[in-house]
């Protein structure tokens, strides 16, 4: 095949213009051309009197070598896994969110067939009890955003970028094209499903693991491990007890209760860092304007953003920001309030919002317990329950306010989405000191990189807590814990940060199964 880089476009075009137009400049013959895709697209918004999209294509056609300015490649096949695993029992996934979902894939696509518990419900019953939690108030505490099949990303816009470099993650959009997402996430340069789409892709997902032999309990919960000689002999659930040699502890950032169960087994583990920090929304059509500017028109997707500051004493960072989106009540324990962001597919909405986090380290909070973080944690999600008025409203306060430490009376320009309710607060009233003064210097300098981040009328919702796992199961090189047969994987134990990342880690961890005799 020969790959085209770099090809500026400074119009809307369809694919078929696009490659139209790349035929007549590299005098490529239409009817000689048998394949054709796009690799990448992206935005190239430098230059504000110059915004344009930049594409790299694939073309194969009769007569590759003689075109020139191209680059010939070859075309990579996958390896195949060489399956050594000679065991009857099937292996058991706890957790069918995208570690769970690609493990339990990957094992049946190689003629192993697992067994997916999950406490939660199937997504589209799951989704009825997010929505009554976000009309009523009325609280499910096995099925909500963090429980329940597709894992707590499904309701968070779908993201699919990620800061690792894997082979795998093209296997992982692949995947998800198969089970109907979008084709551009095969393309763009960061990817998203939309909340919207995601319920039927995971429904589809799990319909090629059941034709391929798989096999899903929901309402199902993990209550215990048997170990037999420092081996897992089977999995104890609230159903009732499944035999097995293999466990997946696919289980999420959420599962407190499951970590205090594991680490009473001697399961080894550690305390790991993490962030807390607070929603913060702004107008969609501020972050527009920053970013693209007002000349170009072109039709270009609402803009987003990521940034880091460093301060002397503490990091703040951008995280999970999601277009023309929502602040969704996320809270999967009663009597606290968690926050998250989630966008539909379109990102048609009014607003903006992205999480601001603060770095926490095992120093900031006492005990020996490597679960210390994880109170740590729940400890900041009861007070803001109580700050919100103990009804799952969230305290929220605009950031003028919270700059100059002092309840919120009105709300501005921007109006908070998150439902059920809000209750106007002074948010320094809960958070550590070393946040919310870290949450200052870092708001006002992402002022300075996009105009009006900083506005005095940004809406702060409070607390975001779960944007990594506060704790670590160890795991040796072929990604096992202390206990043999026992397969920490995902965010929730440690090794992923976001449905990419966690996707990567759930087929790492199917390979090292099918490798292992």
């Amino acid at each position: 095949m020969i790959r085209i880089s770099n090809i500026k476009i400074r119009e809307d075009l369809d694919e078929n213009d696009l490659f139209e137009r790349i035929f007549k400049k590299y005098r490529i013959k239409k009817e000689d051309v048998t394949e054709k895709r796009i690799v990448k697209k992206s935005i190239d918004a430098r230059k504000k009197e110059d915004v344009h999209y930049n594409y790299c294509v694939e073309i194969k056609c009769k007569n590759e070598k003689h075109i020139k300015n191209v680059e010939l490649v070859e075309e990579k096949k996958q390896e195949k896994i060489d399956v050594k695993r000679k065991s009857t029992k099937r292996p058991v996934i706890v957790g069918a969110g995208p570690a769970g979902l690609f493990c339990a894939l990957v094992l049946a696509q190689n003629g192993i067939k697992p067994i997916v518990i999950e406490q939660g419900k199937r997504v589209e019953e799951r989704i009825e009890d997010v929505e009554k939690f976000r009309n009523t108030g009325v609280l499910n505490p096995s099925s909500n955003v963090q429980f329940g099949e597709g894992g707590a990303g499904t309701f968070s816009d779908g993201k699919l970028t990620s800061g690792i470099n894997s082979p795998l993650c093209k296997k992982v959009l692949e995947e998800f094209y198969k089970s109907g997402a979008p084709e551009q996430i095969l393309y763009i340069n960061k990817p998203h499903i939309g909340t919207d789409n995601l319920v039927s892709v995971i429904k589809n997902m799990r319909n090629r693991i059941i034709e391929l032999g798989g096999e899903f309990l929901f309402n199902t919960k993990l209550i215990d491990i048997e170990i037999t000689n420092s081996i897992v002999s089977a999995a104890i659930c609230n159903t009732g007890r499944i035999e097995t040699d293999t466990i997946v502890l696919a289980i999420g950032h959420s599962a407190r209760d499951t970590f205090e169960m594991l680490y009473k087994k001697g399961v080894e583990m550690q305390k790991k860092n993490f962030s807390v920090g607070v929603r913060i929304e702004h107008k969609q059509s501020t972050i527009n304007t920053s970013q693209y500017g007002t000349i170009t028109k072109l039709k270009l997707p609402p803009a987003e953003y990521k940034m880091v500051y460093h301060g002397n004493e503490r990091s703040c960072y951008t995280f999970c920001m999601c277009p023309g989106g929502e602040v969704i009540a996320s809270s999967s324990e009663p009597g606290t309030i968690v926050t998250n962001g989630m966008s539909k597919y379109k990102r048609d909405g009014e607003n903006a919002n992205s999480a601001v986090l603060v770095n926490v380290t095992p120093d900031d909070f006492k005990g020996e317990s490597p679960l210390e973080g994880m109170y740590f944690q729940k400890q900041l999600e009861e007070k803001a329950f109580m700050l919100g008025g103990s009804n799952y409203y969230a305290p929220v306060q605009r950031y003028e306010d919270f700059k100059e430490n002092k309840k919120t009376s009105y709300i501005g320009d921007i109006k908070p989405t998150y439902k059920p309710g809000v209750t106007m607060c002074n948010l320094n009233e809960i958070l550590p000191e070393f946040v919310s003064k870290t949450l200052v210097e870092g708001i006002d300098y992402f002022g300075t990189v996009i105009e009006g981040f900083d506005n005095p009328d940004a809406i702060l919702t409070g607390v975001e807590t779960r944007s990594s796992s506060p704790v670590q199961i160890t795991r040796n090189e072929i990604k096992m814990s202390n206990i043999y047969g026992l397969y920490p994987c995902g965010e929730g134990p440690g090794y992923a940060g976001g449905i990419m990342s966690a996707a990567v880690d759930g087929i790492q961890c199917a390979i090292e199964i099918l490798k292992n005799e």
